[in-house]
Order: C-alpha cells, then sequence, then structure tokens
C-alpha cells in the first residue's frame, strides 16, 4: 500500500465535481493519517489565494477553505510555477503555507517509493 499520496487537481470552478473530489481525497488521505501532497494547476491555482476558496461553491459537499485548512494541517500545498506565473501569482500572494514550485518536483514526489499519484 502506497505511504504517500500525491495529487494534482487541474479543475477549479469550471469543474466544481471533479475539483471537490480531489480537495476530499486529499483531506480524507490526511485525516486517515496518509502523507499527502496535493498540487494545485489550471483553474485550481486560483485557490492559492486569501478567499478564493471562500468563493467555491458545490452542493453536498465540504467547504473548500475546510479541506484546505486540512490538507495544510498535515500535508502540503504546492501551487504549479508555470499555472501562477500564467496567472500573476507570485510567492507573495499566495495564503500561508502555500508553495510553487514545478514539474520536476512534482515527477520526483510523484516517482518516490511507496508513494500514489492522482490526477483530477
Amino acid at each position: 500500500m502506497a505511504k504517500k499520496l500525491v495529487i494534482k487537481v487541474t479543475a477549479g470552478a469550471d469543474a466544481p465535481e471533479r475539483c471537490s473530489q480531489a480537495f476530499t481525497v486529499a483531506a480524507v488521505a490526511v485525516a486517515s493519517g496518509v502523507e499527502v501532497s496535493l498540487w494545485l494547476t489550471g483553474e485550481s491555482a486560483w485557490f492559492a489565494l486569501p478567499g478564493r476558496a471562500a468563493e467555491f461553491e458545490l452542493p453536498h459537499a465540504a467547504p473548500l477553505p475546510d479541506l484546505i485548512d486540512s490538507v495544510l494541517a498535515a500535508g502540503r500545498l504546492t501551487l504549479c510555477t508555470q499555472c501562477a506565473a500564467r496567472r500573476d501569482i507570485t510567492e507573495k500572494d499566495v495564503i500561508d503555507g502555500v508553495r510553487i514550485a514545478g514539474a520536476q518536483v512534482f515527477v520526483q514526489e510523484a516517482m518516490a517509493d511507496e508513494t500514489q499519484a492522482l490526477v483530477y
């Protein structure tokens, strides 16, 4: 069984169910004691900014800010370098605890021993 879970979420408000699923799986994994690294790419990049997650709504889904807080409490949250650059997001703009890193770091994490990678 994988001891670490690397999750890349590519969807945001443009695909709310897929987006919510990624954050929910990440938060449940953290709560289950799994080491989690959640990557924000594409439209989910906006959720690295303060207040943006609070704007996200999906009926019968956990509030996105709560899920993000869960991941940040015991996991890692990373914003894709290129996705940040395309949106003019810098390290000074993101919520506390979010790092900005690129594809090399993602591949390194995803290829580590005893790691499962998921993409939403």
